[in-house]
């Protein structure tokens, strides 16, 4: 078979791979069903989901709603707890959340944000770098990273467009006048005494010059071709970073909070404490330290110590004209942007001031049970959300303000508000949503299978290790994970692990479950690993290789000051130095049959001695005895049923006297 034939089979197939990635995907973890038990089965479902987000054969917000028809199906959760787990006040907090940054764009507040920022840090190459990243970081908070992203490639574009129309200055054989669009005036005057006809000798001189001058043209090329895959990545990069800074930047950090308040609502009342403000005092500090890390390994690698050297005026002038082009389309500021404005800086106000540790905070003014109070963060998203449903956009054209218009063609009352439902839906993310919504099912699956747990226990060979240590292993090989999956799909697939592996090694839960949330946010080598990454690899300024070398040394940065982050200050917000009590019961006896079942004989024991000696009927002594040796029974058939192992009783045992 020839050439052109094999490529034209790889094609055919790679249009259907749709059509047999998915039976493979089936088909193949069949074996894990073999034994029939529920971990077994949930394992199932989790590796044909694992497959199918891998391969992305489906899109991955479709491959989020097997676990409606996958559960039931295999006996795992009856179809009305799983599909409760779709909708609950993680994803409400993500969607106002969404809401907000539709509006934010809807008034084109993003792009007078970032061209404000940028018209303020000057033209220096390494402070317009800092200017391209800063907006996009802050941006990244509060709307999606792929917007942030997007606005700022096209000013990437223009700046590096007018740096390469910059060459170096050109002497003509007619009379050697020089031409350059972007010399002043006084510039030109002086230029014009100064040069003037050259004779035969200047001219060979000249030529001379030439091998020179061709040499100076490459380096400076090169030196654009340069910058501009430092201003690509620095916008990517600070995309990715910025989302990690608060609960609503990054869709793995929704995912923690989500599977940890459901991981102490089965053991307890309470929730995990993971709040708006919270997170920001960790990830803020976070974030900024890894900005500042990369902004300055950028420098290193594609600015080298030119950012040092006085910049040519030409240069500085391209810049200047790129960014008061986009200032003059932008206009002046609208009544939509003061209205957006006020709006934004309440929500984060709301958010911030919710739940203050040790001081409360505005949540006192409403009611509150065992569970916590009533008002959560979803709370004040929602409210900001529906206000943007009927504030106006522009001043109502009603009564004294209904004033001719030149520029409409009716001078009948007007009133828009700032954002309908027909344009917002049109641009929420549903799949991301959907996507959280897969999350949270999957993981009450695993929860209540036992699979997290049998996992967790399978992992115990990490606990001869430090627990930082522990830590920084796992979060290395989640950074790596994430490069080639989906961050949303990886985070959603380890925080159960998580959960279970820290209960069984007598760690704080949220100490892993916060470290791989934010491992999976740190994905700098590769275009497939976040959008951001994809739409600066698009504008055809950097290739893999630039992508992957700089992203590496990233990876390791970030990583190491995430684990920096958590065992300081990210240790003192959430007291992770403290197992709560409801983890500490389970850590000595959830992976070891044997203490579990002498465990439940104590308590059993105990249980049947109070209940003799408070009661002298002979029917609870029977009652009793009964309990005892039921018990008995039970650790017979668990000792039958393991290898031979010499085990003492736990310490702290003592028989009740008499």
């Amino acid at each position: 078979m020839s050439r052109r034939n094999c490529l034209r089979v790889l094609k055919n197939l790679l249009a259907i791979r749709t059509l047999f990635l998915v039976p493979i995907a089936f088909l193949a973890p069949l074996k894990i069903l073999e034994d029939g038990e529920p971990e077994s089965r949930c394992a199932y479902v989790l590796v044909v989901m694992a497959i199918l987000w891998l391969t992305e054969a489906l899109p991955i917000p479709v491959t989020a709603l097997m676990p409606v028809f996958l559960m039931p199906m295999l006996g795992l959760l009856p179809g009305p707890t799983i599909c409760a787990a779709y909708v609950n006040d993680t994803s409400m907090l993500f969607l106002g959340g969404l809401i907000v940054a539709v509006a934010v764009e809807e008034v084109n507040l993003h792009k007078r944000i970032a061209i404000g920022i940028l018209s303020l840090v000057g033209s220096q190459p390494n402070l317009l770098m800092l200017g391209l990243m800063l907006p996009t970081w802050f941006l990244s908070m509060w709307i999606s990273n792929t917007a942030a992203t997007s606005m700022m490639v096209p000013i990437i574009t223009a700046v590096a467009s007018q740096m390469s129309e910059l060459e170096p200055n050109k002497i003509s054989q007619n009379g050697g006048v020089r031409n350059n669009g972007f010399d002043d005036v006084e510039d030109s005057v002086s230029n014009a005494d100064t040069d003037v006809s050259m004779t035969n000798g200047n001219a060979g001189m000249e030529q001379e010059d030439e091998p020179k001058d061709e040499k100076e043209k490459k380096q400076r090329e090169e030196s654009i071709k340069k910058m501009s895959k430092g201003f690509a990545l620095c916008v990517a990069y600070a995309a990715n970073i910025g989302g990690v800074a608060t609960l609503t930047g990054t869709p793995p950090n929704l995912i923690l909070q989500g599977q940890a308040n459901e991981l102490y609502s089965r053991l307890s009342e309470a929730d995990s404490g993971i709040t708006f403000a919270k997170w920001m005092g960790f990830g803020l500090p976070l974030s900024i330290i890894v900005l500042l890390l990369s902004w300055i390994w950028l420098q290193i690698m594609f600015l080298g110590f030119s950012c040092f050297k006085k910049q040519n005026p030409k240069e500085r002038k391209a810049i200047k004209l790129v960014i008061e082009g986009e200032k003059k389309k932008l206009g002046g500021i609208t009544f939509g942007e003061i209205v957006v404005m006020l709006v934004f800086g309440t929500l984060a106000l709301l958010w911030i001031f919710r739940d203050i540790p040790g001081f409360g905070g505005w949540k006192v003014l409403f009611r509150e049970n065992s569970k916590g109070p009533f008002v959560k963060d979803s709370t004040s998203a929602m409210l900001v959300a529906v206000s943007l449903f009927f504030l106006p956009a522009k001043l109502p054209r009603v009564f004294c303000w209904n004033k001719y218009d030149v520029s409409e063609s009716s001078n009948k009352p007007k009133y828009r508000p700032i954002l309908t439902w027909k344009n917002t839906v049109l641009r929420i993310p549903w799949g991301v949503i959907i996507l959280l919504g897969g999350g949270f099912a999957l993981a009450s699956a695993t929860s209540a299978s036992g699979l997290s747990k049998k996992v967790g226990c399978s992992l115990r060979i990490l606990d001869s290790f430090e627990p930082w240590v522990m830590n920084l292993i796992l979060s290395l090989v989640i950074a790596g994970a994430t490069e080639i999956t989906s961050n949303s799909a990886t985070a959603t697939i380890l925080m159960p692990i998580m959960a279970e592996l820290a209960i069984n090694t007598g760690s704080h839960p949220l100490y892993l479950m916060i470290t791989a949330a934010v491992a999976c946010s740190f994905a700098f080598m590769l275009p497939v690993a976040t959008p951001p990454n994809a739409i600066v690899f698009s504008t055809g300024y950097i290739k893999i290789p630039d992508m992957a070398l700089a992203g590496l040394v990233m990876n390791v940065l970030a990583v190491l000051v995430l684990n920096l982050g958590i065992n300081t200050w990210g240790s003192a917000l959430f007291d992770l130095d403290t197992v709560p009590s409801i983890f500490g019961n389970s850590t000595s006896s959830t992976c070891d049959p044997v203490t579990a079942t002498v465990a439940a004989f104590q308590a059993n024991f105990t249980t049947a001695y109070a209940q003799s000696t408070t009661s002298q009927a002979l029917s609870s002594f029977t009652t009793s005895s009964t309990v005892i040796a039921q018990t008995l029974v039970n650790i017979t058939s668990e000792a039958i049923g393991m290898t031979t192992t010499t085990q003492s009783l736990p310490s702290g045992f003592v028989m009740p006297a008499g």
